[in-house]
This record gives C-alpha cells, sequence and structure tokens, in this order.
C-alpha cells in the first residue's frame, strides 16, 4: 500500500466520526485507530503459510520468494545523506560531477548536492580519501541517513 493511499485513510478516519478502520488487501493488511491526539497506524505485512505436510499433491502452495542476494557491507567510510531531498552530482545539469569513482577527496570539499524544499545544499565530504563508490543516483530521491559515497 503506497504512502499517498495510507495518508488519504488516515484522513478520512480522522475528519469521520468512525474510531477504527481496517483494511486487507493482497500486500498487507492496515488498521487505523483514533486516538485522543493522533492517529496509530499498523501496518501488518502478511505471508502465505505453507500447505500442511499431509497436503495432497497438486495442492497449491505459494513458492517461497528466492533469497536476495546478499552484498558485501561496503568497506571504507561511507557518506550518508544528511537529510530527506533529490540527489545530485553536479551544480547544473551540464556540469562535470562534483567527483567520480577514483577521485581524492579532502573533508570538506563539495561531494553532491541535496535538493530540499526548493534549496540546494552542497554536502562535503566528511572525510579525506579516495572516492571508490558512488551509491546515489543522479536526479533520484534519497532518504535521511541513505549511503551515497564510500570513501577509503
Amino acid at each position: 500500500m503506497d504512502l499517498r493511499k495510507l495518508k488519504t485513510l488516515i484522513d478520512l478516519v480522522s475528519e469521520s466520526n468512525i474510531s477504527e478502520l481496517e483494511i486487507t488487501e493482497a500486500e498487507g493488511k492496515v488498521r487505523i485507530v483514533k486516538g485522543g491526539i493522533a492517529a496509530p497506524v499498523q501496518y501488518v505485512q502478511t505471508v502465505p503459510a505453507p500447505p500442511p505436510a499431509g497436503a495432497p499433491a497438486g495442492a497449491i502452495a505459494a513458492a517461497p520468494a528466492p533469497a536476495a542476494p546478499v552484498e558485501a557491507a561496503p568497506t571504507g567510510h561511507v557518506v550518508k545523506s544528511p537529510m530527506v531531498g533529490t540527489f545530485y552530482r553536479s551544480s547544473s545539469p551540464g556540469a562535470p560531477a562534483f567527483v567520480e569513482v577514483g577521485s581524492q577527496v579532502k573533508e570538506g570539499d563539495t561531494i553532491c548536492i541535496i535538493e530540499a524544499m526548493k534549496i540546494l545544499n552542497e554536502i562535503e565530504a566528511d572525510k579525506s580519501g579516495t572516492v571508490t563508490q558512488i551509491l546515489g543516483e543522479n536526479g533520484q530521491a534519497v532518504e535521511y541517513g541513505q549511503p551515497l559515497f564510500i570513501i577509503e
């Protein structure tokens, strides 16, 4: 269930006379209970249970999802996003990127820009070293604490 749908449901509950709303969909179940100050939201991801051991052959069973490949933890210093916003590798669309893989950076050098609420915030390296990985995609949204660069 997407965030906009959840927000709409919360607004509907808070503006109505109902005190509780529960919705079940394929991807999970949402229960909204109106409280005194805020309406707490509980989101539960449901997974179909495998059939019992004595189930007849040909019984429909949910196939377990393949395990996601486990990536090795990056070595080196991780530069994380200090805010939610849009990640940009350069100061303007035609300008060269602030850093590339292999670039030497000093503490305090600008390594990217994050646009938040129409304000362009220069993000500086918090450690000197060599940029070994660029984890952010140019023009994509980033979350607070999301890894952007690896510096060794």
